[in-house]
């Protein structure tokens, strides 16, 4: 992973690859209990994330949130070794972007360093792809596509997802007014 400037420059015409983490809540002792990814073809990937012995941190307002219970990361996630495996295969070599860099960056690290390996791929920070523009009209946009295209569920690969779709609604209405 990357400190979260300079980012590479990102083609105009690709959808930027996407990734998104939710997470047992904020603060010390949190820790990501789903990942999931969008890439520039719109194909997508999630999965829970099994927690290690001492991950024990819980906040009762992040579950509220993104709806998913401990059981179910027990019951149904995959271990930071094979995570981190099929990450590094997935997105091996690109540039993915997130829209919490500084949070995404420590649960992934927080993965990544349990599993005993390195990323390899860049996580950089979602703004970077941005100009003022595109930044002043972010949290517009982003409600209407999530408003237009229905898109409720606040969990890892929907989330990535609804950036990208934002990223994308943000080049069209450039294109259109140019």
């Amino acid at each position: 992973m990357s400190s979260p400037s300079p980012a590479p420059e990102h083609g105009h015409h690709e959808p930027p690859a996407i990734l998104d983490i939710e997470a047992s809540g904020f603060g010390l002792g949190s820790y990501p209990i789903e990942i999931g990814f969008v890439l520039p073809d719109g194909s997508s990937w999630c999965s829970l994330v099994h927690p290690e012995p001492d991950w024990q941190h819980w906040d009762p307002e992040a579950a509220a949130v993104h709806g998913i219970l401990r059981e179910q990361l027990v019951q149904h996630g995959r271990s930071p070794e094979a995570l981190c495996a099929l990450l590094n295969e997935r997105l091996g070599g690109m540039t993915v972007y997130s829209d919490a860099w500084a949070h995404d960056y420590t649960w992934l690290n927080r993965l990544y360093e349990v599993a005993g390996v390195s990323p390899r791929f860049r996580l950089e920070n979602l703004r970077a792809l941005l100009n003022d523009q595109d930044a002043a009209q972010w949290h517009e946009a982003k409600r209407r596509v999530a408003q237009s295209a229905g898109l409720q569920r606040h969990r890892a690969s929907a989330d990535a997802r609804l950036l990208q779709q934002t990223w994308l609604a943000l080049r069209g209405t450039q294109r259109a007014a140019a």
